[in-house]
């Protein structure tokens, strides 16, 4: 493992003889990946993912998406299904011992049903990662071309030592294994959705033990802080007001929004529904009220609460009750994620299937059965799975496409009835 601070290579043994440090400079290492049982983490790894989530320390970032990174990043090193030479290895080692056991008791079957029965369970456990969230799609795939392959090659041999050995019961079983194989192996691999598979707390625990050797992560945003006390704006400035306004459902992406400077790259005002940030909210929203062409953009979590948000701005009287106000709800939709697909990553709470239950009519109307029940079964994915940089990417995409609500080629769908003024993007990304 290379250190992050001169780059020298160290070897295990060097590592264990400087206990934990470079031979070299001396800098403590973080991470012992031959100590880590379910992940491979090193300094590099963990080094390299802080440097693409900021964009080589251009944008900040919250906590949570360097948690889905690594979690990426981790996935990728756990490929350990099944592949055409781990079947031939298996199959040499076992069938030494069926055919010696054969051997002894002169039973030809003894060897043929031992056989067909490893390879039965090396099928399932085959076609279990095939639909296995823990599994890139493309990695499924590999596993779905890996049975294709070895059904093949079960079919031939099975078809060339039959001949050799004049067993009609080698030849049945071969050929129901390797067609049943290939079957299985051509069936359409879904695009399952992503779980996370490392613990947040596990990530924390990451976090602290490299902040305490490598000093504090420069573009990693701290959980939101804000003062009651209004700040003293310039009576010039307070009587403009903004053409556009974002809104989200939580205090981290007003956040990391208004830490990467979009409110000043796209002249708008950045809020969350939950009053960030506080010392200017008050003034915000009275140079908002004064603009009759004003556009409202919603941000939000897919989640019973986020995709409440819209409904919120629309009927509480502390934001934006007149239904000529033009609102554009960005995302995250339940029918964003089922265009995606495998793209995203889907967490499941029964707190979350509760509050899906829990959702009033005027929310559920705006909603597909099939997006109800999607939340009602506990689905939810947040809005900082996504990168810093496709968040903002997606976001000015909805504004650029909202300059013109009557195109075809804006990517708005108007919701709701002939009246309304409510749209929705019709993907997120």
């Amino acid at each position: 493992m290379k250190c992050i601070k001169c780059g020298t290579d160290n070897k295990l043994k060097d590592r264990t003889a400087w206990r934990g440090r470079c031979l070299r400079c001396g800098h403590p290492f973080v991470f012992e990946p031959t100590a880590m049982r379910d992940f491979k983490i090193t300094d590099p790894l963990f080094s390299k993912a802080i440097a693409d989530i900021s964009v080589n320390d251009t944008l900040f970032f919250t906590p949570r998406q360097l948690f889905y990174l690594l979690d990426q990043r981790s996935r990728l090193r756990i490929s350990n299904g099944l592949n055409v030479p781990a079947y031939i290895f298996i199959n040499i080692f076992w069938g030494f011992l069926f055919g010696f056991a054969a051997a002894i008791l002169s039973e030809l079957n003894v060897f043929i049903f031992g056989m067909l029965a490893v390879n039965i369970v090396l099928l399932l456990l085959t076609f279990s990662d095939i639909r296995s969230s823990k599994y890139l799609y493309q990695e499924r795939q590999n596993f779905a071309r890996s049975l294709q392959i070895w059904g093949g090659i079960v079919t031939i041999n099975g078809l060339i030592s039959s001949l050799l050995l004049n067993s009609s019961m080698q030849f049945l079983c071969s050929s129901a294994f390797g067609l049943l194989s290939i079957f299985l192996g051509s069936l359409k691999v879904p695009k399952i959705t992503k779980e996370v598979i490392i613990t947040y707390s596990l990530f924390q625990d990451w976090i602290n033990k490299w902040t305490e050797i490598n000093s504090s992560i420069a573009k990693m945003l701290p959980s939101p802080r804000d003062t009651n006390e209004n700040a003293a704006i310039n009576p010039d400035v307070s009587a403009y007001s903004f053409d556009r306004v974002v809104v989200c459902d939580r205090a981290e992406i007003a956040q990391f929004l208004i830490a990467n400077k979009f409110h000043f790259e796209n002249n708008c005002a950045v809020l969350s529904v939950t009053g960030y940030p506080q010392n200017i909210f008050d003034t915000t929203m009275q140079m908002l009220r004064r603009n009759p062409d004003l556009k409202v953009y919603a941000l939000h979590d897919c989640s019973p609460r986020g995709i409440g948000l819209v409904n919120h701005l629309r009927t509480s009287h502390n934001w934006f009750p007149d239904n000529s106000t033009i609102i554009i709800d960005i995302g995250l939709l339940p029918r964003q994620i089922m265009v995606a697909g495998s793209n995203m990553f889907v967490l499941n709470s029964e707190s979350s299937a509760r509050d899906a239950r829990e959702l009033p009519s005027g929310i559920r109307q705006d909603f597909s059965s099939e997006e109800l029940q999607w939340l009602e079964s506990g689905n939810y994915v947040e809005l900082e799975s996504f990168s810093p940089q496709k968040i903002i990417q997606i976001l000015n995409l909805g504004i650029a496409g909202s300059r013109d609500l009557d195109s075809d080629d804006s990517g708005l769908i108007l919701v709701g009835d002939a009246g309304s003024s409510i749209y929705v993007v019709d993907s997120f990304g």
